[in-house]
């Protein structure tokens, strides 16, 4: 009862005309810039970040929810009409939307996305409004140790899902934990890789690294490889779904929250996992698998469903624990450090307007997101016409003007553009930008953290894992890195044995 009055006063504040407004203009913006290829929510966000410099902290917070919805939205639809996945979590949409469209059922197709992200976020907000709570209550009596250890597991689980090889991904959590270094040490005041250069003293700010990583990194690489012609949409008409169609999908929709929620709220990875187990849950479940890789319908609805609830369930472990699991949520972690805010067990306390005005905008913005998206679908295709030398060269100006405008300093600009080649180099080998980002973020927590835990402990090791859940976060940390190893042995142990030509 108390969190469902907390969320009637969050509905307050959500249902305001001007934070109704923002959540608008979060949903537009993020759907517009998610629809252009190659740019996800990330990076959508934190394109945008500076542009909430002005607004109150939940007005702000409220628009973010628009954006990064309204981005998820618009990477499915880059999917579907140009097989161009704006981001990682958009690619089984691609798998079964595109072959739809091509075979003149791209409306359907974007309607089976659009239902399924409204359908998936309004399940996975109602599990966040249940469970947020919970957790945050649970929360309060984790330790220096504990916190630790959940670091730790963040930065392994992520590493080992993400990118075509886990030491790729170690690499990239190094440069972000290195990013993080920079600055003066909290404890003793010493300098630490500043170069001299006092500009550095107070370390490099997220926004700008995030911003670096993500947007200039990413124009630079496509600007590497661009072809002058931008891709041919396929042309839309206004979204709909007949009976038949219907009938297909609305048990996909509800089945997709079910793993998408559960994935979100772990340290796995995102949306990724996820969608890839929805669409072979699908593919069993289905009638009709001999349409699966021509254009099934249940292959759309059911991975889209899961994608949004796994956005609502990064949010149940970026509030109340202050952990990033998507590159999204750590973007939406650096915003809160902008306003001054921490999020973790105390923030339901300590900010309950915010919080439950941000849970109860995620409602509002779910509504507005069909509303808008369903009529607009003709117009968002027309966005994918911009020659991609336009495109990128506005990317670059944003992001610029973004840095600068988060101290006002040129020397931001030249740190801006030396992360941004970061970024490129990062695409070059193969690098999945999340773990840097992530350690960039959760590094210097991390490392507080882990002295909190040796002072408590007279500088003994045994001091980090002295509590039943710190054992337990190592025990799962100690799985993932074996995982590969056991995999393979019991592989190596089917195929000797007696009778399989060994």
């Amino acid at each position: 009862m108390d969190s469902l009055n907390s969320l009637l006063d969050g509905f307050g504040t959500a249902l305001t005309p001007i934070n109704l407004l923002w959540a608008a203009i979060g949903v537009l913006l993020g759907t517009a810039i998610g629809v252009l290829p190659g740019i996800g929510p990330a990076m959508a966000v934190a394109l945008l970040l500076p542009v909430t410099y002005g607004l109150e902290p939940t007005g702000a917070f409220i628009m973010f929810a628009g954006i990064y919805y309204g981005a998820m939205f618009g990477g499915s639809t880059t999917s579907i009409l140009l097989n161009t996945p704006g981001e990682s979590a958009a690619v089984v949409a691609a798998m079964e939307g595109n072959p739809m469209a091509k075979a003149g059922r791209g409306a359907q197709a974007l309607a089976a996305a659009a239902v399924g992200h409204f359908a998936g976020g309004m399940i996975g907000t109602i599990l966040l409004v249940v469970l947020a709570p919970t957790v945050a209550s649970l929360a309060v009596d984790i330790g220096a140790p504990d916190y630790f250890a959940i670091m730790v597991l963040a930065f392994i689980a992520v590493t080992s899902v993400l990118g075509s090889s886990r030491i790729r991904g170690l690499a990239s959590l190094l440069i972000g934990l290195t990013l993080g270094l920079v600055g003066l040490d909290q404890m003793t005041g010493q300098q630490r890789l500043t170069f001299g250069a006092l500009q550095l003293a107070d370390g490099i700010d997220v926004v700008i690294i995030a911003v670096g990583l993500f947007a200039i990194g990413e124009a630079l690489w496509v600007a590497a490889h661009l072809r002058r012609s931008s891709g041919e949409a396929i042309p839309v008409g206004r979204p709909w779904l007949g009976r038949a169609d219907l009938k297909r999908t609305w048990k996909s929709w509800l089945r997709g929250p079910l793993i998408g929620f559960p994935f979100g709220a772990i340290p796995a990875g995102g949306a990724e996992i996820p969608t890839f187990l929805s669409y072979v849950m699908e593919k069993r479940l289905s009638k009709h698998k001999d349409e699966f890789g021509k254009g099934a319908i249940e292959g759309v609805a059911g991975p889209e469903s899961a994608a949004s609830a796994s956005a609502a369930g990064t949010l149940v472990s970026m509030l109340t624990l202050g952990l990033p699991t998507t590159a999204v949520a750590a973007v939406m972690l650096a915003a809160f450090q902008q306003y001054g805010i921490q999020p973790g067990p105390l923030l339901f306390e300590r900010e309950p307007d915010l919080v439950w005005g941000l849970i109860a905008s995620l409602f509002v913005g779910m509504v507005l997101l069909l509303a808008l998206n369903l009529p607009l679908a003709p117009l968002w295709t027309r966005l994918l016409r911009i020659p991609r030398p336009y495109l990128y060269a506005g990317i670059l100006f944003f992001a610029a003007v973004g840095a600068y405008a988060v101290g006002g300093e040129a020397f931001d600009l030249v740190i801006l553009l030396i992360i941004g080649l970061i970024g490129f180099g990062m695409r070059r080998y193969g690098l999945p930008v999340l773990p840097a980002v992530i350690g960039t973020i959760l590094g210097p927590a991390a490392e507080q953290q882990l002295r909190r835990a040796l002072q408590i402990s007279d500088g003994s090791a045994s001091g980090l894992v002295n509590t039943p859940f710190s054992v337990t976060a190592y025990a799962v940390v100690l799985l993932l890195l074996l995982w590969p190893l056991l995999k393979k042995l019991t592989g190596r142990r089917g195929n000797g044995r007696p009778g399989t030509g060994a």
